[in-house]
């Protein structure tokens, strides 16, 4: 099983978690989180109004998925998530060894 962790702009969260619910997954997780990257300190505009690039407002999307599915649900993020612009986010691929279910948990 892997753990993919996509931090994407806001405004695309949604859009994401539609083309996600289509995957078989066995969960999601979703946060708002801050972060920076290579933008650092570059200012731009961001809805409508003017933002520090240095700590943009971004949406964690965690997604638990089996390995054989893995590569379709990257495929399927980068092509929802991409704009072209900087800032449009990064995948990160754990590897996840097992998980407990707490309300079926035995101990």
């Amino acid at each position: 099983m892997k753990q993919v962790i996509a931090i994407v702009k806001p405004f695309l969260a949604e859009k994401i978690l539609e083309g996600l619910r289509r995957s078989p997954l066995e969960a999601v997780e979703v946060c708002e989180v801050k972060g920076m990257s290579r933008q650092k300190s570059y200012l731009d505009q961001y809805a409508e109004s003017e933002y520090s690039l240095a700590f943009l407002p971004k949406v964690q999307i965690t997604a638990w998925v089996d390995d054989t599915r893995c590569e379709e649900i990257i495929r399927r993020l980068v092509e929802i998530a991409r704009t072209g612009r900087m800032g449009d986010g990064k995948i990160f691929v754990l590897s996840a060894n097992s998980y407990e279910t707490v309300f079926e948990s035995s101990t």
